[in-house]
Formats: structure tokens, sequence, C-alpha cells
């Protein structure tokens, strides 16, 4: 702590500190999927802009250093809130009203979107850079000990925030719907209350935030050595043992997941009568009501991942990663042809919607425990943190390639047979597997 500055408990700073860092995050990434879907926008242009907001993420390693030369972290901690709070109010005020009919018949085009996603990669950028500043202030702002006591409640609250975001808040949204019959003024009213939990959070942060002695600014000769230490770190990644097959397995290994993610919402509550406008196939959904998602998906499908995760991590200290991979691989690919089922027999029953995606979920939470342990794996050695960012980025990647065409091969093929395609996909996932088991050590 800085001299003279009271002693603050991290029970009060961390729980809020990663609460927040996951609101915006979920906001950008799966909300702006379900309120853009509920306001029409076809699938083919929904799924193109809204993977576009996750190249922040995606890019957010390479102006990392900059922030230790430019104000302390819990400067950029305190600024980042404030602007998301501002970008929030921003979008509540400017999210426009397509008519009902635009809506009903998925006919909203996104240019009338555009100020709305201007300000979501603004909130994109702020939020990755909230991440970073977040991350690195955790570390200095108490000690190591503390630091390990502490992980897994900033695990539980950024899962907290996960719920809350896709669960309570898209649940206030189909309860207003339902109520006024007024889609976008139910979106404004969820934006305007994620905006005053920002402000309240941020104004919480500015008395409650301590000021660590460690968090200086970096000389510039040590942000000049830094520099030079990550355009090392890049070199050595791409010249380590099997860089190939790593990077293969890091954009292939969740290949059909990345198709099915983009489109899992938009199912749902899409009209069950298929239609032909333009060209484009339209509907051949569930035609859930938003407050139902919100509670199967965003709620129950939410809570069976985090159960998924935390098994298969249990499962993978015991097992190994060798000895664990196969079946993780099949626990990752084969629950997702639950989709295919739900979009063949369009069942009306929300007790078999809601086990459907909870088993799929369960599985991706389990499943993804081996991509994540290879990851850092494969990143082991002298630039471990860095080394493990840079293959977070290709995770990145590996999502944000199929998002891109994902709505163009549905409304061109229907719902049915893209999701038999997406999980045809899986076939990369066991074949890289292959070559990569071949290599592991036990």
């Amino acid at each position: 702590m800085v001299k003279g500055e009271r002693n603050i408990s991290p029970w009060f700073w961390v729980p809020t500190l990663y609460f927040t860092e996951g609101i915006p995050y979920f906001l950008v990434n799966n909300i702006s999927v379900m309120m853009f879907a509920k306001m029409g926008v076809p699938n083919d242009q929904l799924s193109f802009f809204t993977t576009l907001l996750y190249f922040p993420w995606f890019l957010k390693g390479l102006w990392s250093p900059f922030i230790d030369i430019f104000r302390t972290k819990r400067w950029w901690i305190i600024s980042m809130q404030v602007l998301m709070t501002v970008l929030c109010i921003l979008l509540t005020l400017t999210l426009p009203h397509p008519s009902a009919e635009m809506m009903a018949n998925s006919q909203t085009s996104v240019g009338l979107f555009t100020w709305t996603l201007i300000f979501f990669i603004i909130t994109a950028f702020a939020s990755a850079t909230h991440d970073i500043a977040a991350d690195g202030y955790y570390m200095l702002a108490h000690n190591a000990k503390s630091q390990a006591a502490f992980v897994g409640i900033r695990s539980t609250f950024y899962r907290i925030a996960a719920i809350f975001s896709q669960g309570v808040l898209v649940y206030i949204a189909g309860v207003i719907e339902k109520d006024t019959n007024d889609i976008p003024w139910s979106w404004q009213v969820t934006l305007g209350a994620t905006s005053v939990i920002l402000l309240l959070v941020t104004l919480y942060h500015c008395f409650f935030l301590p000021r660590a002695a460690e968090d200086q600014l970096r000389e510039t000769k040590d942000f000049n050595g830094a520099m030079r230490e990550l355009g090392a770190s890049f070199a050595t990644f791409f010249t380590k043992p099997g860089v190939v097959l790593a990077i293969v397995f890091m954009l292939l290994y969740r290949l059909s997941e990345g198709f099915l993610v983009k489109l899992c919402q938009p199912f749902l509550v899409a009209s069950r009568d298929t239609s032909i406008v333009n060209g484009k196939i339209i509907g051949g959904g569930l035609e859930l009501s938003t407050d139902t998602v919100g509670i199967l998906y965003g709620t129950i499908g939410v809570i069976a991942l985090l159960v998924g995760g935390i098994l298969g991590g249990i499962y993978i200290a015991r097992k190994g990663l060798k000895r664990s991979i196969w079946l993780m691989a099949a626990a990752l690919t084969l629950p997702s042809f639950v989709y295919c089922y739900l979009s063949m027999a369009q069942p009306e029953s929300t007790w078999i919607i809601g086990s459907a995606v909870g088993f799929e979920q369960f599985g991706y939470g389990f499943g993804f425990t081996a991509y994540m342990m290879y990851m850092m794996h494969f990143s082991e050695g002298k630039y471990k943190t860095a080394h493990y960012a840079i293959c977070t980025a290709f995770m990145a990647l590996s999502m944000m390639i199929p998002g891109f065409v994902a709505g163009s091969i549905e409304m061109a093929v229907g719902y049915t047979a893209f999701f038999w395609i997406a999980n045809a996909c899986s076939v990369t996932t066991f074949i890289v597997t292959y070559f990569v088991y071949k290599r592991l050590k036990e």
C-alpha cells in the first residue's frame, strides 16, 4: 500500500473488480448477439459483425506494454470503468427502434445499428484494456500468499458476472418485452440497468480500490526493454519445436463449437416456421421467449458449463493431459449433436430443451479443459506468460474464423443442415487430437 493509505482488505475489491471485468465482456460478446437476433438482424450480418467485436481481445497483447508507461494500473482500471459506463449510457440512448414487421421477418439491416456497433467496439477496446490493467493490478496490490488465496474468489465472481449478464439481464429484457410488447424498449431498459451497475461499481472502486505502492509507472528504459522482450517472446514462440502443429491444434480443436456458439441463441428464439426471403432461409428455430432463453441458456447452460469445467479440471489433474485428451475431445464434440435433434424435432418442452442445452454446455466445459491445459503445456519455458498470451490470441482466432461465415451458411441451408455441417467439423477435432496425442508425454 502507499504510505498514508488505509489498509483495504482484498475482500473489498477483488470480487467487485472481477465481476466488473466480466460484465462488459459478456455484454459485447453474448448479449449483443441475443439483442440483434431479437431486433430482426439477419444471421449472416449478425454473426459477421458480432464476431468483429471480438478483435480487441484477440489483439490486446499488442498494446499491453503501453499500460505500464502511461499512468498506473489503478488509473487505467478507473478510467476504463468510467468510459464503459458512458458508452453503456450512449448505447441506451441511441439504440434504434426497427419496425415490428422488420423484426418479425428478420429484415432489419445492421446498417441501422451503425452507432450501436461503434459504441460496442469502443466498449470492447475499453474492456480488453481493463482486463490487462486489472490482471496486472491483482498481482501488485497484495502479496503472493494473498494472490493464491483469492484466485478462486476472482474466478467465482467472473463466473457470477457470466450468469448475471447472460441470465439475469436477458431475463429482465424478456419480462419487459412481455409486459410492453416493445422489443427495442426492453433492451434499452436492460442496457440502462447495466450502465447503472457500472456507474455504482466505478464509484465504489474510487474509494475502495487501494493504491498499491508497486503500482508505479515504468521508466522509459524499462519500457524499451519490455518491448524488446515482447519481440523476443514472439520470435521464440514461432521457433518452438512443434509450433505448426500447436497452432493448427489451437485453431481446429474447437472448430465445430466455433460455428455453433454464434447461432445457438438466435436458433432458440427464431420462428418455428421456415420461409425464404430474398433467397435466404428464415426461421426454423424453437421460438422461445427471451426470458426463457435467459433461464435455459444464460443460467442453466452457464452453470452446466462451469460445472463441466470444474470437473474437467479435477479429472485432468488426476489423469494427466495425455490420458485425458481423447475423452475430452469426445466430450467437446459429441454433445453438440443435440442441436441436430432440436432443429429436426423442434420440441416444445422447456425441460427437453433445457436438458439438451445443459448437456451440450457441460460437455463443452469438460472438453475445453484439455485445450487450456495444452496451451499451458506448450507455453512452458522462459517466456511462459508471453507465450500463453499468444496462445490465447490463437484461441480467440479459432472462434472468430467460423463466426464470420456461420450466419451466411445457416441462411443458405437452414438450421438443421447447418448444425449437421457444424458437427461434421468435429472430425477436425479428432484429427488434430491424434497428432497432438502422439507428441505428448505422460
